[in-house]
């Protein structure tokens, strides 16, 4: 499961109302290894960056893809989160040998990878540093990118819990109504629109 042309995948963002579901795909390089690597939801926030940066730095390559709210509505979140993982091996700028991707599930990749090794592993974010590193990268730029939706959508504290359920957000989605960066095919948000008078949508700029 090493090597300097395994590709490790995994994802941020199954669970969450609102936002994209990204994913990461992270080849390390074997010379520059980065102590510390585990899954990203071990790992405080102010390391995550850390350790983001220094995957920057010294991977052999690196990509990210996503798929959006509408792609989730439409598809549904396994089909969308597999799209992602699928958008950010195309991404890559050097091309694998083996891919791992962590889960049970692997996009289809006959017509791109066909030559490839592609494997799937459960709790491999904490087995395979490729993978702990692709899930790294995937939480911090969907954080940061939660963070810039917050600015967009204020109100839902969506930089601050990331979309996800929490009380606070429940509450704040009940008496705002939806955005249009929720997710209406997941239930929380779906029962709220018979009520919502408007979709929430950016202020227009002056």
């Amino acid at each position: 499961m090493t090597g300097e042309w395994l590709a490790g995948v995994d994802e941020a963002g199954r669970g969450p109302l609102a936002g994209p579901v990204v994913a990461a795909a992270v080849l390390l390089d074997q010379a520059r290894p980065i102590a510390g690597l585990r899954d990203s939801k071990q790992l405080s926030a102010p390391r995550r960056e850390q350790l983001a940066g220094l995957i920057r730095a010294r991977a052999t390559a690196f990509a990210i893809g996503i798929a959006s709210v509408e792609e989730i509505d439409a598809l549904n979140i396994l089909q969308a989160t597999l799209l992602a993982m699928r958008r950010a091996l195309i991404a890559l700028p050097v091309r694998p040998r083996h891919i791992i991707i962590d889960g049970n599930k692997a996009p289809h990749l006959d017509d791109l990878f066909g030559d490839c090794q592609v494997e799937t592993l459960v709790r491999g974010d904490a087995l395979v540093p490729a993978i702990s590193a692709a899930s790294i990268l995937a939480k911090t730029w969907r954080d940061a990118h939660m963070a810039e939706l917050d600015l967009q959508y204020p109100g839902f504290g969506l930089a601050r819990h990331q979309g996800y359920p929490t009380a606070a957000h429940l509450e704040a989605l009940a008496r705002l109504g939806p955005s249009a960066v929720h997710r209406r095919s997941f239930a929380p948000v779906r029962s709220l629109l018979p009520y919502a008078t408007e979709v929430r949508t950016p202020p227009t700029a002056h």
